[in-house]
């Protein structure tokens, strides 16, 4: 992160960045302001907001309608507000763990069918495939491998769980070794484990065929044949797509 700016943004020339809120919704204004400024480029991580009285002056709004403001935008990751003689709140940017779980609150309060989410399944998963074949290290294939040895057991013990079948396949995209996909994969986990609930509602031992095919998949990862991958995946997510349209 860049180093603070010893003279706060908002001060000197750039006054007039701050502009007087309204009395409705005042806190979301406020938020919305700083949003767009950091959109324009005005406002970069490292950065220094002003006080918080600079801004009550700046907004024209009390000081508690300020820290609410900065307390939803520390909770979005947009700042982040220090104590002590240096502190303040400085402007950061959100990491890929926070996007991916607003990412998930959204999808998990829409209204997705499990063949609609297994069918965007389809198109993704089956898409990231060639970049894992590529991408995948030793480290990723042994992590993949001890998975599926855990998963065994709990097949052997009757305790497996979709649960564990959608961690096996965020693992994987995590092979891309590519932050946005990570991203979008774990935030996808809720809805990609209600479709594999509903799939497995239609056959109870889907399990362990999925086990055994996530095994040959993990082979054909190590041999770097991404044509067999490929082809064990689409087979793999069809199968599924089946199941849930007979729901």
């Amino acid at each position: 992160m860049a180093a603070a700016k010893t003279q706060p943004i908002g001060t000197g020339d750039d006054a007039d960045m701050f502009k007087t809120v309204s009395i409705n919704r005042v806190s979301q204004s406020i938020i919305d302001q700083i949003k767009l400024l950091l959109r324009e480029g005005r406002l970069k991580p490292g950065d220094r907001l002003p006080s918080e009285r600079e801004l009550c002056e700046r907004f024209g709004v009390s000081r508690v309608t300020v820290r609410e403001a900065l307390r939803v935008l520390e909770a979005s990751g947009l700042i982040d507000i220090r104590v002590g003689a240096r502190g303040g709140a400085f402007v950061t940017s959100p990491t890929s763990q926070q996007i991916g779980e607003g990412l998930a609150d959204l999808m998990n309060l829409s209204p997705m069918s499990a063949p609609q989410v297994t069918e965007a399944r389809q198109i993704f998963e089956l898409g990231i495939v060639s970049l894992v074949v590529e991408r995948a290290t030793d480290e990723d294939i042994a992590a993949l491998r001890d998975m599926l040895e855990l998963h065994q057991e709990a097949l052997d013990r009757g305790e497996y769980s979709m649960a564990l079948s959608a961690d096996f396949h965020v693992r994987v995209a995590a092979c891309t070794h590519n932050p946005t996909i990570e991203m979008l994969v774990q935030s996808f986990h809720g809805p990609l484990l209600m479709s594999l609930i509903e799939a497995q509602a239609v056959a109870p031992t889907m399990g362990r065929r999925g086990t055994a095919e996530h095994v040959e998949f993990v082979d054909a990862i190590a041999a770097r044949d991404a044509e067999r991958a490929l082809s064990i995946m689409r087979e793999h997510l069809q199968r599924t797509a089946d199941r849930v349209r007979e729901m």
